[in-house]
C-alpha cells in the first residue's frame, strides 16, 4: 500500500512539517521504499520533484524539508510498488494538461483486470495502473466538457468524477488524490483520513518522527488549511477518517463538496509494520507551516 499526502490551504502554506513526518514512511517507519514525489501549486506556477530511492534516503527529500515553498495545494505519494517497474516514469504523482490547466494525480491502491477505453487523447507513459486510471479521468473529464471554452469550476468537476470514481473502484482500491490548482478532489475506497486546521493553531507532534512545532506561532487569525493523509500524521490532533465510497472536494482550505456511494466496497490490502521514530530538527521560523 502506497502512501497519500495532500493540502489545500487558503493562504500559501509551506507544508514542510507534515513533509518531514510523511518522508519518514518511505523506509523508516513503513517499507514503501520505490519512489516518492510531490507537487506543489504556487500563485506563479506548478513545480514538481520526483525521485525513485526511498524519500527517507532521498538527497531531494531532503532539500524538499528544507525549503519552504509556499503553496495552495499540495500532493505528494510514497510508493509501494504493486504494477510496474521502479523508475522515474511509474513515479507519482503523475501530471497531465487539460484547459490549460497543469493536473496532478497520486494513487493508493491496486486496480486489477481495469483496461479502459482509451481514445488517445491521454495515454500512459508507464506501466502502472495508476497512471492509466489517471488518464481515463482526464479523457472522462475532456469528454464530458468537450463544448466548454474554459475549465469548469469544481461544482460541475465534482460530479462527473464522483460518477467515474464507482467506476473504476469495481477493479480495487482506489484512493486518490487530484488537484489542478483551484481544488483538492479525494477519494476513498479503503484508507484516508483528513484534518481541518484553523485558528487557534494547535502545538501538533508527529507520528513518525520526535518532532512537535506550536503552529499557532507560523499561522494568522485567518488562515485555514486542510491536510489529507493516508493515516494521520500528528498526534492529539482530531483527523476525520474517510468512509469507502466517500469523494470528497477542497477549496479554500475547508470542505466545499462530499458525496457517497455506497456500492463501492473495500478491498483487502496487506497490513505494514513500523520501525520506530527517528529525531528531526525543523527550524520553526518559517510561516505558514502546516
Amino acid at each position: 500500500m502506497c502512501q497519500l499526502l495532500g493540502m489545500n490551504s487558503h493562504a500559501a502554506a509551506s507544508i514542510r512539517f507534515s513533509f518531514t513526518g510523511f518522508a519518514q514512511r518511505g523506509g523508516c517507519t513503513a517499507d514503501h521504499v520505490d519512489g516518492w514525489g510531490i507537487a506543489f501549486y504556487e500563485p506563479s506556477g506548478t513545480r514538481a520533484f520526483l525521485d525513485d530511492r526511498p524519500a527517507s534516503q532521498s538527497p531531494l527529500a531532503d532539500f524538499v524539508r528544507s525549503y519552504p515553498i509556499r503553496s495552495h495545494n499540495v500532493i505528494s505519494h510514497i510508493r509501494k510498488a504493486t504494477q510496474g517497474a521502479v523508475g522515474l516514469a511509474n513515479t507519482h504523482p503523475f501530471s497531465r494538461e487539460w484547459q490549460g490547466q497543469p493536473w496532478y494525480f497520486a494513487h493508493n491502491g491496486d486496480l486489477q483486470n481495469f483496461h479502459p477505453p482509451l481514445d488517445g487523447s491521454y495515454l500512459p507513459v508507464g506501466s502502472t495502473d495508476s497512471e492509466k486510471a489517471f488518464c481515463y479521468l482526464m479523457q472522462r473529464l475532456r469528454t464530458a466538457f468537450a463544448t466548454e471554452q474554459r475549465a469548469p469550476g469544481w461544482q460541475a468537476l465534482a460530479p462527473e468524477l464522483a460518477a467515474c470514481n464507482e467506476e473504476i473502484a469495481r477493479h480495487g482500491n482506489f484512493n486518490y488524490l487530484l488537484t489542478n490548482g483551484e481544488a483538492l478532489f479525494v477519494h476513498c475506497s479503503s484508507q484516508l483520513a483528513s484534518l481541518q486546521r484553523a485558528h487557534p493553531f494547535p502545538r501538533a507532534q508527529l507520528v513518525d518522527c520526535d518532532l512537535s512545532m506550536d503552529l499557532g506561532e507560523l499561522n494568522a487569525q485567518g488562515d485555514r488549511m486542510v491536510i489529507v493523509a493516508t493515516e494521520p500524521l500528528t498526534q492529539g490532533e482530531d483527523w476525520q477518517t474517510l468512509n469507502t465510497g466517500d469523494t470528497q472536494v477542497f477549496a479554500g482550505g475547508e470542505l466545499v463538496w462530499a458525496h457517497h456511494c455506497p456500492r463501492t466496497r473495500r478491498f483487502a490490502v496487506p497490513g505494514e509494520a513500523l520501525c520506530g521514530l527517528i529525531s528531526t530538527e525543523l527550524s520553526a521560523t518559517d510561516p505558514y507551516q502546516v
